[in-house]
C-alpha cells in the first residue's frame, strides 16, 4: 500500500489541477464564443470543467483539514 502523499505533495497536485481547471475554464469561454459553432460540444467540455473544479475543491478540502 502506498503511503499517504505529504503536504506538499497535495499542495503540488493543487498546483496542477488549478492550471487544468483554468485551461478547461478557457475551453469552456472560448466555446460559448464561438456560438452558435460546435454547440453540440457544450456537454461534454462542461462535464470536464465541472469535474475538474470538483476535483480541485476536493483536494483543497483536504489539504485544509491536514492544516495546510
Amino acid at each position: 500500500m502506498d503511503p499517504a502523499p505529504t503536504l506538499d505533495e497535495l499542495k503540488a497536485q493543487v498546483k496542477k489541477l488549478s492550471a487544468r481547471a483554468m485551461n478547461l475554464k478557457m475551453e469552456l469561454h472560448d466555446l460559448s464564443e464561438e456560438l452558435p459553432l460546435r454547440w453540440e460540444t457544450i456537454p461534454e467540455v462542461a462535464s470536464k470543467a465541472y469535474q475538474a473544479f470538483d476535483e480541485l475543491a476536493a483536494m483543497r478540502a483536504r489539504i485544509a483539514e491536514l492544516g495546510g
